[in-house]
């Protein structure tokens, strides 16, 4: 880049995608924190996070823990349905238990959904 780095160093080369070159300097301070914010993004190429975070200008990493415990609950949810359905088919009979136990299951599920929705909804 030429001295007030507004500029490209070199002429743009026509047979690539991308074709303009753009140069900066960072010292080791900076350079570390840009490799932590790009592995944080989860993003490996230097030049893919440059040209992220020039355009859009931040990313946005969410801890995904909460989701993974629900997919968890929901798993067992429908394990112990199936479970209840199958017994229900062999046995030509409900119990009451299942049933109040599976409720149980399931407002716990929705418990959960519902503190996750609302912990994205204040995302902005």
């Amino acid at each position: 880049m030429t001295g007030d780095n507004s500029t490209p160093t070199s002429k743009p080369t026509p047979k690539r995608k991308r074709n303009i070159h753009l140069h900066f300097c960072v010292n080791e301070e900076e350079m570390a924190l840009i490799r932590r914010r790009m592995a944080d993004a989860g993003i490996i190429s230097l030049g893919a996070y440059f040209r992220k975070m020039a355009i859009d200008g931040y990313h946005v990493n969410i801890d995904l823990t909460d989701v993974q415990a629900l997919v968890s609950l929901l798993r067992r949810c429908s394990n112990n349905l199936n479970q209840y359905t199958r017994r229900a088919h062999e046995t030509r009979s409900i119990y009451a238990e299942d049933i109040e136990d599976l409720q149980k299951q399931f407002n716990t599920f929705w418990e959960a959904a519902n503190g996750i929705l609302q912990g994205l909804a204040r995302i902005k």
